[in-house]
């Protein structure tokens, strides 16, 4: 089965309130489509980062947050996962705040998850960034994930695919 690592911009658009803004109420309705119909096709993983990240704000939201990540495998933290994020910093394609989008994205890699799934399109699921990110796992010799939203996971019998 294969896996993917749910990034903390997935659990958050689970939670949100009803958005009236056309783009995140897409996705929100995207991400819900791909929790109810297509996650038990996967086995999801997390990271310590992405409950830090769900654990933060709004206390109620942060509840519903962890209660969803609830029973998903941890990814045990390896020294060798700061190690390729500081890789991936010393790139330069990523500002100094999305050091913890780098720990996702080496998290990922290091430990040979199929899927990256995210929302997070900024500093991760970024067609300008992820080729130097790629670029950089090839000449380490590092796995390379399949980093991409829920849109583009849902199964062939989704409604819009």
């Amino acid at each position: 089965m294969p896996t993917v690592y749910v990034e903390t911009s997935i659990v958050s658009y689970l939670r949100q309130r009803p958005s009236n803004r056309v783009v995140a109420a897409a996705r929100q309705v995207l991400t819900h489509r791909w929790w109810s119909a297509e996650r038990k096709h996967y086995q999801l993983v997390i990271s310590q980062y992405v409950l830090d990240e769900a654990s933060a704000g709004n206390p109620a939201l942060a509840r519903e947050r962890l209660d969803i990540l609830k029973g998903i495998p941890l990814l045990p933290s390896t020294p060798e996962i700061a190690e390729l994020a500081e890789s991936i910093m010393s790139l330069g394609v990523l500002p100094d705040k999305a050091q913890v989008d780098a720990l996702h994205i080496a998290s990922v890699a290091h430990h040979e998850i199929d899927y990256l799934l995210t929302w997070n399109c900024k500093h991760i699921a970024n067609a300008k960034i992820l080729p130097r990110i790629y670029d950089l796992f090839a000449q380490l010799g590092v796995y390379i994930p399949v980093i991409c939203t829920p849109e583009e996971l849902l199964g062939e019998d989704s409604e819009d695919g």
